[in-house]
């Protein structure tokens, strides 16, 4: 239990800014392009109250950090916040600024772990004491959890938001095509957690990038 507990105090501040800020960048980039439905429904703010789901922010993860600790084992862990909502109808140009709106969340990730690896950088060069390994340990969450979100989402899966990008990026007629998948993309996504497929995929992508993330902060 003890165990637990340390798990989810360490993991706790990195899972929550990493799924709430996602979002919020997802709105905010809607709004520069037009779209302030996620404005006007007080979506654009880094109040992660906002953007919490029950479920996806707090439930699931907690449970694959306790059966991880309770079982052994590394399972991908990863959730989800409240999707903003984006009114794709009223960007100026819909298909051309779906690229940067869906974007927008992996690209905060991108930076979130970048910021999670300097801190690491600096923890590793302080002396030893007691703040210096609960911070180390923290930071390494924060690359993980941030990896995970980012070639998450990066899978051209839609509704993620790989599959936007796709959408965005298609002839119109694929790209029509290719949109009505989205009513099956979740249980897609599920599919392939369940079966261990997810990992498969997510996990030598997420070796690659922990590679090139130790490469930017140096020895």
């Amino acid at each position: 239990m003890e165990s637990l507990i340390s798990n989810l105090a360490i993991w706790a501040l990195p899972v929550l800014l990493a799924i709430t800020l996602h979002e919020a960048a997802h709105g905010y980039v809607a709004r520069y392009f037009g779209d302030p439905t996620a404005d006007l429904a007080g979506r654009i703010t880094l109040n992660p109250l906002r953007h919490i789901d029950p479920v996806g922010t707090i439930l699931l993860p907690a449970g694959i950090l306790g059966l991880s600790v309770l079982f052994g084992g590394s399972g991908i862990l990863f959730g989800w916040a409240k999707p903003v909502p984006v009114d794709f109808n009223r960007l100026r140009r819909p298909k051309a600024d779906m690229l940067w709106v869906a974007a927008a969340g992996p690209f905060v990730n991108l930076l979130m772990a970048i910021g999670w690896a300097i801190l690491f950088k600096i923890a590793i060069s302080l002396s030893p004491g007691a703040y210096t390994i609960p911070m180390m340990k923290m930071a390494d969450a924060g690359m993980q959890i941030n990896g995970i979100l980012m070639l998450l989402n990066l899978l051209p899966i839609p509704p993620l938001d790989g599959g936007r990008i796709a959408v965005s990026l298609l002839p119109n007629r694929l790209a029509w095509q290719f949109s009505r998948l989205e009513p099956y993309g979740f249980p897609i996504l599920l599919l392939l957690l369940f079966t261990g497929a997810l990992g498969a995929i997510l996990g030598p992508l997420l070796a690659v990038f922990r590679y090139f993330l130790a490469l930017f902060i140096g020895p």
